[in-house]
């Protein structure tokens, strides 16, 4: 008996369809079945469809019941529509004409209405006959009266009749206007009938509408007798005051708001009808919508410029008196709005024509198109950056009212909010950066500096806004604060303050560090120094402006902690980057390249590798840090004109270990040369860079290829950029020291910098020669390579030393670096005998600069400004051209080029010549203007804020360049009066051939003015009171950096042929004219006594006493004055000032031989080797008149 549970005693059977031996036991397999035989596995496929086949006989007959039923339910369907059309039909019949005669009661009009519902359909067209018919007699009826009479019976009825209507709108447009007038009238009267019923449908009732307005491209195109009643119809849903008036915006925004080239006359009939406040909060829930499925489309990126430009436009209309309208809640929204289209507005805000690149095969269309913004859109967008916009904004701020012991979150909150927008806007429009900064600059807010006084500066309110915050007191306190304040996931007190608090603290810091520079620019040295905050209103906007010192003081602390933190603690402020996370109204609208791409404000793409700063995805740490530096240099530079600061305030070297820190910069330095040889040559490194900025300037103005070239070349740039970003990150974390040294020199004394220069000149010597001594390297190259050492030599004639220098040198390049052999040549062509014992050397630099930089030698290369300091002639270039010009040379032509391309080698030769004098450690009796040595310091020097603190003209520079010129535009920006009186414009006159600078070159040749235009369209646009700002600084900008560029790019290329440029940022304008002639403090002559070297007589014995005539020498030496001390070091070694480190770093070293014993006889000198021969004196008072005899009158130079 087999048990079981289901009460049967059999077994139940078992089926085998696997084909497997279930015998356990069995000792071997089932044999094979042949390939003819029928195999379990067709046994069981034909079992499986025999049982499909039976499921669905089973269902054959259900399913064609299913479809009979169907069947006679559309039939029964079908039949009772038609009798319901033939009694709808019937009972209008009855009624009358239906243009004229409304329905007899109330109840005739509801049960038409329930009747037609019923059977309308909007495929049906004599269904939209009938719908014609109701609405023209619905529109003579009076049912219901209002909505607020409206009954239970009405409203569902009602509701119905809408959805109908808005599916019937589609199927209207091949109708007449006429015809949609009515359907318009029909809809608008039963929105605003049932508002609050159909607001929740309020998407499909939009999108209805804008399906009629627009066209298959988006843009509006319903005809002129429409747009009225299409009008009613819009704002029917927008007018009433509904509980959830929400959904009604929400649909308006997301619709009809993305219609393009709505007319201004409509637009401000919708503009009367909206609430400003429902609005603003409709555009804010349309930021947090979902994305739509599908893939997006440049339309859609189109429809997002159009729904922001109306939505300024309803802003700047609206009426103020609104209930809960603000401006608080506009600038948050736009701000999110303005940050996703950014690329958008900045590639094409300057563009008024299509700006199209042609390839050459045009069957590729891959053609790169820069549509023009309408000019609509183009003026909304324009309108945010205007002084009007900028400042009306700024004067909600901080309003009156609120007491001193308010809440700081609410005046945080309000500074954010605007620093935001702000910062949104210097991104949106980086062409126009300085015009932004100008605006925020002359703003200012209702917030008063005392209680009666004037309303208090924008600068002033932001910059009380950031230092009352947490994020500016912390990093103020301790550097360290600042790597989780940048970072939140670092380990380093991570939980130090909120996410939220500390993102809009930042906001409110980065606007003012945005802010500040623009002040710096514009203000000069009195007005920054007038110090106390002013309450005088009839002062200058400038000057109530400027800080108090106590405030750039504490400033300077914080930025000078952030700054450091920011260099030495790079890689843990960076961490790992997570990856950006997009808004979903950016995916609801993007879907192009411009709408993947972030830029900086200055228009520069984003680096994937940078970290986001204050939660803004552009705003990353790498351009933060710039902005940092740029500032902090700023500050410096002031500080470094006119001292404001104790002289140890910059200093930080309780941060470093200062006695290891020249071994350890030197180390950094060799570790980054093998860094960039691992990576590539620095030259190459340096060729791709200028690669990415030509690309990057000429990729919508060249000729490019085709698709898959533009791809191929894409992929390059991008290769090339992820290289140097790899390689600037490794960089900066192993090399904190160079990193600060080269951008922030003044953190370390300038001794130790001047230390670190000549190591890292010694550094790149053993790397080229592999010694550090002349005569070794010589010898080495005439035995293996005695044609190289052949171009190291040189004959030079005295009576032409820079041309035949600049002949036989220029083409070494980066080889003038290796010691040169000079054979000098007298007026009989005869070579003059003489040992090089590096005296040679520096007599031909020092003849060479003496010669080349004499601005009365008629090379008309360097000019002199009021105080005798030289900088590059401005208009040396232009002149050049001039001459050419009147002498006949067409512009292009091959002599033409020749002759201008000679001119700037000659300027980058003489970079060189100053190169190489810095390189060897020969001082040079040379004084550069200020400005120019700041270019030496600032242009291309600070390796990761290059393009921040480059240099940058300012009015306070222009002082050093022509002093008649700063005080006519001081007394302009000071000028109490109408300045358009003066008849100004955005115009320069430069003048070639200057009468006050004549020349061996063009003696007779008259002055030539020339009239350039600062800016576009310069020459209609006057100075006025608003924009002499903007002049002051583009006259300086003109006069220090556009006019100069050629001539001083040259020089600046030469020079950085020899000395690295990242050498040179180590040092300030005044270090780099110490590091050429020497320091301008007394000289130590006891330090020149204990390094001096006695030749002949004057050796010293076995027994270390001084020659009696030496110690008469030391003796008169002693007892002169600065300046008679002065002019010995000049007598003897040609410059008045000692060397930066000690007399123990002459080169050659100060000696002194014996020069005979007439007692007649004057001292006399071989400046070259900086030997003094000094008769055998035997009175000190001969000693005393002949030496100084000597020093006063310049004589004794001559080569031994």
């Amino acid at each position: 008996m087999y048990p079981s549970f289901t009460g049967s005693a059999r077994r139940p059977r078992q089926v085998n369809l696997s084909g497997r031996n279930t015998n356990p036991f069995a000792a071997t397999a089932a044999p094979k079945q042949s390939a003819s035989a029928p195999t379990t596995q067709h046994t069981l496929a034909h079992a499986q469809a025999e049982r499909v086949q039976r499921y669905q006989e089973r269902l054959r007959p259900p399913a064609a019941r299913n479809i009979q039923r169907s069947w006679r339910g559309y039939l029964s369907r079908r039949q009772t529509r038609a009798g319901w059309r033939q009694e709808w039909d019937v009972r209008e019949a009855s009624f009358g004409p239906a243009d004229t005669t409304p329905y007899k009661n109330e109840q005739d009009c509801l049960d038409q209405i329930r009747l037609l519902v019923h059977f309308a359909s909007p495929q049906n067209r004599s269904d939209g006959d009938r719908l014609m018919i109701f609405a023209r007699r619905y529109a003579n009826s009076s049912w219901p009266t209002s909505s607020a009479a409206l009954s239970d019976n009405w409203a569902f009825p009602l509701l119905r009749l809408a959805k109908l209507t808005v599916s019937m709108l589609a199927s209207f447009r091949s109708r007449s206007t006429q015809d949609l007038d009515v359907l318009l009238d029909l809809l608008s009267t039963v929105a605003a009938t049932i508002p609050q019923q159909l607001a929740p449908y309020s998407a499909y009732y939009f999108e209805a509408l804008r399906a009629v307005a627009s066209d298959s491209e988006g843009s509006y195109s319903l005809s002129t007798s429409n747009q009225g009643r299409w009008v009613d119809a819009v704002v029917a849903l927008l007018r009433p005051a509904l509980p959830k008036a929400e959904h009604a915006y929400r649909g308006f925004v997301s619709q009809i708001l993305r219609v393009a080239a709505i007319p201004v006359a409509t637009l401000q009939r919708i503009s009367d009808a909206c609430k400003a406040q429902d609005l603003a909060l409709a555009m804010a829930s349309l930021l947090s919508l979902p994305p739509l499925n599908g893939s997006l489309h440049e339309t859609n990126r189109e429809q997002l410029l159009w729904l922001v430009a109306y939505f300024i436009y309803f802003h700047r209309t609206a009426n103020p008196s609104q209930a809960g309208f603000g401006d608080a809640l506009y600038v948050r929204i736009l701000s999110r709005y303005i940050s996703i289209l950014a690329a958008d507005i900045a590639l094409r805000i300057d563009h008024t024509t299509n700006t199209t690149t042609e390839l050459e095969d045009e069957s590729t269309s891959a053609s790169a198109s820069i549509p023009p913004f309408p000019p609509f859109v183009r003026h909304e967008l324009l309108g945010l950056i205007s002084q009007e916009h900028i400042s009306g904004l700024l004067a909600k701020a901080a309003a009156p009212g609120d007491s001193e012991s308010e809440a700081l979150g609410v005046k945080s909150e309000q500074a954010a909010e605007l620093a935001v927008y702000a910062l949104t806007l210097l991104r949106a429009f980086p062409r126009k950066g300085d015009e932004i900064r100008m605006w925020l600059y002359f703003g200012s807010t209702s917030k008063r500096d005392t209680k009666r006084g004037p309303p208090m500066p924008a600068m002033k309110y932001y910059y009380e806004a950031a230092s009352q915050t947490a994020v500016y007191k912390l990093i103020r306190s301790d550097p360290n604060y600042a790597i989780p304040l940048l970072n939140p996931r670092s380990k380093w007190r991570a939980n130090v303050l909120a996410l939220s608090d500390r993102d809009g603290q930042w906001q409110v810091i980065l606007l003012f560090l945005e802010l500040y520079p623009i002040v710096l620019k514009v203000m000069d040295d009195e007005d920054f120094l007038s110090g106390a905050i002013s309450t005088n209103s009839s002062e200058t906007w400038t000057r109530r402006s400027a800080l108090a010192l106590d405030q750039v003081r504490d400033l300077t602390i914080f930025l000078k902690h952030l700054a450091f933190s920011m260099y030495w603690n790079a890689p843990e402020i960076a961490g790992v980057e997570e990856p950006e996370n997009r808004s979903s109204i950016a995916a609801y609208f993007s879907g192009d390249k411009a709408a993947l791409s972030d830029n900086h404000p200055d228009g520069r793409p984003v680096r994937s590798q940078d970290t986001t700063i204050a939660g803004l995805s552009w705003m990353t740490l790498s351009y933060m840090r710039g902005m940092v530096t740029g500032l902090l240099r700023m500050i410096y530079e002031r500080d470094s004109r006119r001292k404001f600061l104790a002289s140890d305030h910059w200093l930080m070297t309780q941060w470093f270990e200062m006695d290891r820190f020249v071994p350890a910069v030197v180390q950094e330095e060799e570790e980054k040369h093998k860094i960039q040889d691992s990576y590539g040559a620095e030259g190459e490194g340096e060729a791709e860079d200028q690669d990415d900025e030509i690309e990057e300037e000429q990729v919508h103005d060249v000729l490019v290829g085709t698709q898959r070239t533009q791809q191929v070349r894409n992929i390059e740039r991008l290769r090339r950029q992820q290289r140097k970003a790899s390689r600037r990150k490794y960089l900066e974390a192993v090399t904190p020291r160079l990193e600060i040294l080269q951008n922030m020199p003044f953190f370390i004394p300038f001794s130790t910098r001047v230390q670190a220069f000549r190591q890292f000149v010694t550094l790149d010597q053993l790397r080229r020669r592999r010694t550090t001594d002349p005569d070794l390297w010589r010898f080495d190259m005439m035995s293996s390579n005695p044609s190289h050492m052949g171009r190291h030599k040189a004959r030079v004639h005295r009576d032409s030393i820079f041309d035949d220098a600049f002949e036989q040198y220029y083409s070494l390049g980066e080889g003038l670096k290796e010691p040169i052999q000079i054979a000098f040549v007298d007026q009989f062509d005869t070579v003059e005998e003489g040992i090089d014992g590096g005296g040679v050397t520096k007599e031909f630099l020092t003849s060479v600069t003496n010669e080349a930089f004499n601005s009365m030698n008629g090379l008309d290369m360097f000019v002199e400004n009021d105080q005798h300091l030289l900088y590059p002639n401005p208009t040396a270039l232009e002149e050049r051209k001039e001459l050419l010009r009147q002498a006949g040379e067409a512009e292009g032509s091959p002599t033409y080029n020749e002759s201008t391309r000679d001119l700037l080698r000659r300027f980058e030769f003489m970079g060189r010549i100053i190169g190489k004098c810095l390189y060897e450690g020969i001082l040079v009796d040379i004084h550069f203007a200020p400005f120019f040595l700041l270019k030496w310091a600032l242009t291309g020097g600070p390796n990761s804020a290059s393009r921040e603190s480059s240099y940058h003209g300012n009015l306070n520079d222009l002082r050093d360049l022509d002093e008649a010129l700063y005080q006519g535009l001081l007394q302009l920006k000071n000028y109490p009066g109408d300045v358009e009186n003066m008849g100004l414009t955005f115009e320069v006159t430069d003048t070639l051939f200057p009468a006050d600078r004549p020349s061996s070159y063009h003696p007779s040749q008259a002055p030539i003015p020339r009239t350039r235009e600062l800016i576009n369209n310069g020459s209609n646009i006057p100075v006025t009171n608003k924009n002499r700002l903007v002049y002051i600084t583009n006259i300086a900008r003109h006069r220090l950096t556009v006019q100069p560029y050629h001539q001083t790019s040259a020089f600046l290329r030469g020079l950085g042929t020899i000395i690295d440029p990242a050498w040179l940022s180590m040092f300030n304008q005044h270090e780099l004219q110490t590091l050429i002639s020497g320091t301008d403090s007394a000289p130590d002559m006891a330090d020149l006594r204990r390094n001096t070297l006695y030749g002949g007589l004057y050796v010293i014995g076995d027994d270390g006493l001084e020659h009696s005539t030496i110690q008469l020498f030391w003796s008169v030496v002693l007892a002169l004055d600065v300046d008679d001390k002065m002019k010995l070091i000049k007598f003897v070694t040609s410059t008045p000032r000692a060397p930066l480190l000690g007399f123990g770093n002459l080169n050659p070293r100060f000696s002194i031989r014996d020069g005979g014993n007439d007692q007649t006889r004057l001292p006399t000198t071989s400046t070259c080797v900086n030997l003094l021969k000094l008769p055998v004196y035997r009175d000190e008072g001969v000693l005393r008149e002949r030496l100084l005899y000597s020093i006063r009158s310049g004589a004794g130079f001559n080569l031994s």
